[in-house]
């Protein structure tokens, strides 16, 4: 399939589905299809997406994975850690028209980088070496982590999934609270990454728990391109 304009994108990325059962604990909140259409098409202006082996870091149901073949990339898996979510990509694959799409189940805290995480995956990581993800190791990771606020979740979650970007990919886009925006370049800097890109968004926060008072609210958020070479 042919994408030649971001709205085609968009209007594609619309039918891949949201968190079935959105977990409190792990912050899931499902990235809109017109601000995933944006960043990928940034992404795909400058480079970074065409021919790229690319991994969907906290994929949920995988509208980064899907948005990426669709522009192009050689190769895109979808890690989460709700396999709940990880099933529903995968029957979304009949659906969508990409080539080379692969979801598995791991929780990032259990590892420290992409090559560490298939050295684990009792012996399914043949299926990885015919992904092209060379040395173990991805040309582009996309990442909407937790960003760790909510006080039963994870804490410093968001820091866990920035070091494993940094050893498992050449170029980073990742998802952080504007707020912690100067913190989130010095940490990434801290570990030898530089950031060389910022997109800002309005990011609708949907009315999902019990916590929630308003039916939206808009949080402004940041994502930063990061390279490691």
């Amino acid at each position: 399939m042919k994408i030649s304009k971001k709205k085609h994108l968009e209007m594609i990325l619309e039918n891949v589905p949201k968190h079935p059962n959105p977990k409190v604990e792990l912050e899931q909140y499902s990235t809109p299809a017109t601000i995933a259409a944006d960043l990928l098409w940034n992404a795909y202006s400058i480079g970074d997406i065409e021919g790229k082996s690319v991994i969907d870091l906290g994929c949920g149901c995988g509208i980064f994975t899907f948005g990426s073949l669709l522009l192009g990339a050689k190769t895109s898996l979808g890690i989460d850690i709700d396999e709940e979510s990880i099933d529903l990509a995968k029957k979304t694959l009949a659906d969508i028209d990409v080539l080379n799409a692969n979801f598995i189940t791991a929780d990032v805290n259990s590892f420290n980088s992409f090559s560490d995480l298939l050295n684990n995956l009792d012996g399914e990581n043949d299926v990885f070496d015919d992904l092209l993800f060379v040395g173990y190791k991805a040309d582009v990771l996309i990442q909407n982590p937790p960003f760790g606020s909510q006080e039963r979740g994870t804490r410093n979650i968001d820091r866990k999934f920035i070091e494993f970007a940094v050893n498992s990919a050449d170029v980073i886009y990742s998802f952080h609270m504007a707020s912690t925006e100067e913190f989130v370049i010095d940490y990434f800097r801290d570990l030898g990454a530089d950031v060389t890109h910022k997109l800002v968004y309005k990011f609708p926060i949907p009315k999902l728990y019990d916590f929630h008072t308003e039916e939206s609210r808009d949080v402004k958020v940041v994502v930063l391109r990061a390279t490691t070479f």
